[in-house]
């Protein structure tokens, strides 16, 4: 079964390994809300967890908004999850009352058991040397999805995230922003690893290593393509999630040429994550639009993923 909540609609989620249990952290909001556009002023992260990707088992809620001048009064975002010297460390995105939720910073939480956690503050906002701050042209400053991992060889930490590149066509400044620390609470942003130029934004980035290369998975709608795009013959017009493949962890990143890994017109499976279970590779997504052309607002059983031959990526959807 999926992740469905009676009372509540779920959509980005990301996951952590805590030996057999997969748990995952979800953005959430009430039903009774009554329109599924309001649900992103009114997000909180809710946790369950699993054994099989498939029963999930409800715990309590982990992140809720902060209060009065906090980065986050207004709402808590995506995010990622690591562990490092036996603490878990939560990087999300916060949304604030002070500017209406139009700036978007990254905060810290951490926890010594994935159920309790305490919040860190601020720390990391988007960098105006590279990267595109609030103005009128645009409806946000978008600095958001931060995907955390760990360096092995220089034992730095690196984060990927949701940016826009502060020159060209605004529908086009969308980058993979980049970022690195050696604490894990002090960070400095850097150049972004992949170029703008293709979309508007490319959103709930994740880094993972499958089929011989680095890739960085993202998503967006149909309606994120920039203009030089869709005057390119045989652009096909569609949303959901698609994968940047690189050299190396830090790239630099391609768009991998040919239809979307998981796409479709309405994007109606959204912001995909890769796992690895049980010797093999999985994809889940969150329902955007369900059968009936409304919204889902559940997480996805899980998809197979296959590597061909050839290296490339396919993800065996449900008929």
């Amino acid at each position: 079964m999926s992740l469905a909540l009676p009372d509540r609609w779920v959509w980005d989620f990301w996951l952590a390994r805590d030996g057999a249990d997969v748990h995952v952290f979800y953005l959430q909001a009430p039903k009774s809300l009554g329109d599924p556009d309001l649900r992103h002023r009114n997000a909180t992260v809710g946790h369950a967890v699993s054994r099989d990707l498939r029963g999930w088992t409800v715990l309590p809620d982990a992140l809720g908004p902060g209060e009065g001048a906090d980065f986050d009064s207004l709402a808590t975002w995506t995010g990622s999850v690591m562990r490092h010297d036996g603490v878990w460390h939560m990087f999300y995105t916060g949304i604030s009352t002070a500017e209406d939720g139009a700036v978007q910073r990254i905060g810290l939480a951490t926890s010594t058991d994935l159920l309790t956690w305490t919040k860190q503050g601020v720390v990391l906002e988007a960098d105006p040397r590279w990267y595109e701050r609030l103005h009128d042209g645009f409806r946000e400053e978008a600095w958001r999805d931060p995907w955390v991992w760990h360096e092995p060889t220089t034992g730095r930490f690196h984060m990927l995230l949701t940016a826009r590149a502060n020159h060209g066509p605004l529908d086009g400044r969308g980058v993979v922003g980049h970022a690195v620390s050696d604490d894990l609470r002090t960070w400095e942003a850097l150049p972004p690893v992949f170029e703008p130029g293709e979309f508007l934004h490319l959103e709930v980035p994740q880094l993972l290593h499958l089929g011989g290369a680095w890739r960085v998975a993202f998503c967006l709608t149909a309606g994120d393509h920039s203009a030089a795009r869709r005057g390119r013959p045989g652009f096909a017009a569609e949303g959901g999630t698609h994968i940047l493949t690189g050299p190396g962890p830090l790239g630099p990143f391609h768009l991998d040429d040919g239809p979307f890994l998981l796409g479709d017109p309405d994007a109606s499976l959204y912001a995909g994550r890769f796992v690895e279970h049980d010797g093999a590779w999985f994809l889940l997504a969150w329902e955007n639009v369900d059968a009936d052309g409304a919204f889902g607002g559940r997480i996805s059983n899980p998809m197979p993923v296959v590597v061909r031959d050839d290296g490339s990526i396919e993800v065996l959807r449900p008929a």
